[in-house]
């Protein structure tokens, strides 16, 4: 049976912060791994399950931006380039070879809007590399770990934009149409969201459970290929320090409240027996609206049949299975 895509009234809501979802957890003797984890809703995840007592690894793109980011942080730094498979296998050997379980794994890295087509080694478009097929990879490699732990969870960071399009399965890396840098980041998010499904289902039978996540709107980093213009059609200024003015900033979330819609997926309590669903604003979220693209998940993002079809093809541009 699979969870229904129906909110649960948790309680918690679009204000809810990190810090407060945490409250109460003591997660002493637990091992996360956050990727992304040294920048904006990754680095805020990280800061909290660290100071609640987890043992957080952060797999390092960036060692100068990391160092600086997780200073005065209890926590661990292993190289990893998503886009690389032979950088993902070497972080997966060395996390393996500690012999440490894994409870929980938040896939929060990820690219937004590259303006031109880009590629990485195999070939693949580099959105749909880096935010999915990457993690994808990742999560195969950690399985081992993943199962050790008795119960864990997977939190991938999904998006509103998946809205923006669906997985193109006969066409995912732009080789036969023209490519589109919104429709290619909605790609890459509708993938977010039915790999949560696909590996619910085959995680369920070990107690390792899946989910996907919408963090809400949040002017940061991740929007630097966005054009000043294209900011501004959203209510947005970009300033010459590289900080953000919002025009309204009720229609947006900040790096504390994003992040706690993230770290509820990971431990709340409500959620044990379920997986597999579409998250945001700290619940479940309901099926979207066809004209409403405020709030919701869009049917092709959380279809089993098409969370089984983005599974064969990942398994055959990665080469990885469980």
């Amino acid at each position: 049976m699979t969870t229904p895509q129906s909110p649960i009234n948790s309680g918690f809501g679009r204000e809810t912060t990190a810090a407060e979802v945490v409250r109460g957890h003591d997660l002493t003797g637990k091992v996360a791994i956050v990727t992304g984890g040294y920048s904006g809703l990754g680095l805020e995840a990280t800061r909290v399950l660290s100071q609640a007592g987890a043992t957080v690894i952060v797999p390092v793109r960036s060692p100068e931006k990391a160092s600086t980011n997780l200073k005065g942080l209890d926590v661990e730094t292993l190289p990893l380039e998503l886009t690389d498979p032979a950088s993902i296998d070497a972080f997966a050997d060395a996390f393996l070879s500690s012999g440490s379980s894994l409870h929980y794994l938040i896939n929060s890295a990820g690219i937004m809007m590259v303006p031109t087509l880009e590629r990485d080694g195999r070939g693949n478009e580099l959105q749909f590399s880096a935010n999915h097929l990457g993690h994808f990879q990742l999560t195969h490699r950690l399985w081992p770990a993943l199962v050790a732990s008795g119960g864990a969870r997977v939190v991938s960071v999904s998006s509103r934009g998946h809205r923006f399009d669906h997985v193109h399965f006969e066409d995912p890396n732009y080789e036969n149409r023209t490519y589109d840098e919104n429709g290619a980041y909605g790609q890459s998010k509708t993938a977010n969201a039915l790999f949560a499904v696909g590996l619910d289902r085959r995680g369920k039978p070990r107690n390792i459970r899946a989910f996907s996540v919408h963090p809400g709107a949040i002017p940061s980093d991740l929007s630097r290929h966005l054009s000043d213009d294209d900011l501004a059609a959203s209510g947005v200024t970009r300033n010459a320090d590289g900080s953000f003015t919002m025009e309204d900033p009720s229609l947006f979330k900040t790096v504390e409240t994003g992040a706690g819609a993230i770290v509820w997926c990971a431990l709340s309590t409500q959620l044990d027996g379920m997986g597999g669903v579409y998250c945001e604003d700290c619940d479940i979220a309901r099926p979207a609206v066809p004209d409403d693209r405020t709030f919701g998940v869009a049917n092709y993002a959380c279809d089993p049949e098409n969370a089984e079809r983005l599974w064969t093809l990942s398994e055959r541009l990665t080469g990885v299975s469980l």
